[in-house]
């Protein structure tokens, strides 16, 4: 059995998908899975054994530069691709939806209520509901699951074994962490400034758990941010910038991690590390709340159809509520 699952981006989606993988490979072990996704989040993939093949596309690319030759490059990429039995698109987005439709083979995805684009639905062939609102790794894996009869239940992912791998990883991460003290990461950063968590508070945090603490960044500004948590605690150290496969080695070393709700921190419960997910503006629904993966929400209300880029109520968390859960799980 030949499967192909398109989801292109962005690294925390990719993540809660490819729990799924474990599964799929547990019912059919002889099956072949391929994974179509977008070249600069390839890599958060890698090393897994339950894919086949990585196929990378750039259509970010495209949308950079608007070149028809880069669109017709991506485009002869996916028809050079085999006859699958199952397409499942679990992005639901138009672009996801027009690789589909490039493909070849019976082709799976949400019906029109079920995503925030709902012309890609008439892309596919058959059509799987799912609430939007409801929790987002639930509706990655149910797309998966009643395309292929999985039967995959909540508790089935509450037992989920580690699903992220790395190798060849950069050694120098290994001189940052302590055998001394516990080993935490903070993770400062997202894609809105409204859900990141103030970096003063970042501070306080550091100053009163008096670990060892690990700052990663990926942003200028995430750098700035990281000095200035690192210049007021002498708790707190700001990591070289790493690629992927050497962030998840990092994260696979750590007691801890304690971010933002964004990619890096996701990557914790992909790999059944300690987590506490910092939300503001966001859904909670977007995690699996587990005995050693915690949240912390600001009071404000969340509409998961209309998200509110302005909402900065994540400030308001209190950094005792955050060390308190911390603490517990250390």
């Amino acid at each position: 059995m030949k499967i192909a699952i398109v989801r292109l981006s962005a690294m925390g989606d990719i993540i809660h998908s490819a729990v799924v993988l474990q599964f799929i490979k547990k019912i059919y072990p002889e099956s072949q899975v391929d994974w179509i996704v977008e070249k600069s989040m390839s890599a958060v993939l890698k090393d897994n054994n339950d894919i086949h093949s990585i196929i990378e596309v750039e259509l970010k690319k495209f949308k950079k530069t608007k070149k028809l030759s880069d669109l017709l490059k991506q485009i002869k990429i996916i028809k050079s691709l085999p006859k699958y039995d199952y397409i499942i698109d679990m992005q639901g987005l138009l672009k996801s939806a027009l690789i589909t439709k490039f493909m070849k083979g019976e082709v799976y995805g949400f019906d029109k209520d079920s995503i925030r684009e709902s012309i890609a639905s008439y892309f596919y062939k058959h059509k799987i509901h799912m609430p939007y609102d409801a929790n987002t790794i639930d509706r990655n894996v149910q797309v998966v699951s009643k395309s292929l009869d999985l039967g995959i239940t909540s508790e089935d992912i509450h037992k989920k074994t580690p699903f992220l791998f790395y190798k060849n990883e950069n050694k120098i991460i290994y001189d940052y962490l302590s055998k001394e003290k516990k080993n935490i990461i903070f993770v400062i950063g997202s894609t809105w400034p409204s859900r990141n968590y103030p970096k003063e508070k970042f501070v306080e945090i550091a100053n009163e758990l008096k670990e060892n603490i690990l700052v990663i960044w990926g942003s200028e500004q995430e750098k700035q941010d990281g000095e200035y948590i690192e210049q007021n605690s002498e708790f707190a150290t700001l990591v070289p910038r790493t690629d992927l496969n050497t962030l998840k080695a990092l994260i696979a070393q750590c007691d801890l991690l304690i971010g933002n709700d964004t990619g890096p921190t996701h990557m914790a419960w992909a790999m059944n590390i300690p987590s506490i997910t910092i939300f503001g503006p966001t859904p909670i629904s977007r995690v699996y709340v587990t005995d050693i993966n915690k949240v912390v929400k600001s009071s404000s209300e969340v509409n998961p159809y209309k998200l509110n880029k302005e909402d900065f109520s994540i400030k308001e968390i209190e950094v005792k509520e955050i060390c308190g859960i911390a603490k517990e799980l250390l």
